[in-house]
């Protein structure tokens, strides 16, 4: 059935079967829900590109790729863009993936602003003091911030207690008995990292622990990373007797490292890693089971999603901040320490 079958159908004019379709609400409610189930009754499908221009919209929302696909497209950007593009379908939404050209990010947003091409974007990875935040903002572009950053201009973001869960999970390491405690989380620099770092030294401080500069490592989240830094850490005297991992797969790495090491995981030395939900890396199954922080990416992704088709709507962005806790899962790859056998 076309729209104008539909309206004859109703005695109204295309324009309001239109409008109470895409719920302008100069339509009455019952107008609306009296076109909306004559929609069904009929078996009524708007067009989407004639709905999208109804309502001035493009229908699609931009994010950058990473700059480095071979160091940054991993598990974590892959289950973060499914969650996005999940959602993002619900509204009949695309999800427009731009390279981001000799990694010059602010030139890469401001060409996908004047291509007129996307509704809206999403802002990953921020940095302390985001000069993207900063740019978006000025140019008045509908944005969503995964994360956090100092910038003083009001934005829409949501992000994870970083520093709250290396506080918590430091903070179990020390009650179990530890008191030399790695950590080896991404880069300098990113919030998300200062922030765990911020957490991590506060448990040690809160409990009369000196922080040892050598036991803190800022790189990239790779199983590569975790297995060289974690056997830089192992060598020292005295050595941690655990580590946090920024990722499940740098943890993996340090897994492997502790065993090369002829340490006994979980025992001699212990993990906890931040990222608890992974459909093809369950910390459940691992040998010994893996404790972590928990935090779904691919929800955050879709959350994240929800809350820019909010701004789109008009919802003010000082109205769009959310922190999400974090939970700490024990398992059986944190426990007491125990003297390395001999």
């Amino acid at each position: 059935m076309k729209l104008k079958e539909l309206a004859e159908q109703l005695g109204l004019s295309q324009t309001t079967v239109s409008r109470a379709l895409n719920g302008y609400p100069e339509v009455n409610k019952a107008t609306r829900e009296r076109v909306s189930q004559a929609a069904l009754k009929f078996g009524y499908s708007a067009n989407a590109n004639a709905r999208r221009l109804a309502i001035g919209r493009i229908g699609a929302i931009g994010i950058l790729m990473p700059r480095d696909r071979s160091e940054r497209f991993g598990p974590h950007t892959s289950e973060f863009f499914s969650g996005l593009a999940e959602q993002l379908s619900q509204h009949e939404m695309d999800l427009l993936m731009s390279p981001s050209i000799n990694n010059d990010e602010l030139a890469a947003y401001r060409r996908l602003i004047s291509s007129k091409r996307v509704d809206g974007i999403i802002v990953t990875g921020p940095t302390l003091m985001d000069e993207r935040v900063a740019m978006l903002t000025e140019a008045k572009f509908p944005f969503v911030l995964h994360g956090r950053t100092n910038i003083a201009a009001p934005h829409a973001w949501l992000d994870i207690d970083n520093a709250g869960a290396f506080r918590q999970a430091a903070s179990h390491l020390i009650d179990l008995g530890h008191r030399h405690i790695a950590m080896i989380d991404g880069l300098k620099g990113h919030t998300f990292s200062e922030h765990r770092e911020m957490g991590y030294r506060e448990a040690l401080l809160e409990r009369g622990i000196a922080v040892d500069p050598r036991f803190i490592v800022h790189e990239r989240f790779s199983d590569e990373t975790g297995f060289h830094e974690a056997q830089r850490l192992l060598s020292y005297t005295p050595h941690p007797t655990a580590i946090l991992a920024g990722s499940m797969m740098t943890a993996l790495g340090i897994f492997r490292a502790i065993r090369s090491k002829g340490y006994e995981l979980g025992k001699e030395v212990s993990v906890i890693a931040h990222d608890d939900v992974f459909p093809y890396l369950n910390a459940s199954n691992m040998v010994p089971a893996m404790t972590t922080t928990r935090s779904s990416i691919r929800s955050a992704g879709s959350r994240i999603a929800e809350l820019l088709v909010r701004v789109l709507d008009g919802e003010p962005v000082e109205n769009i901040h959310e922190i999400w806790p974090v939970e700490l899962i024990l398992r059986q790859s944190s426990g007491p320490p125990v003297a390395p056998r001999r």
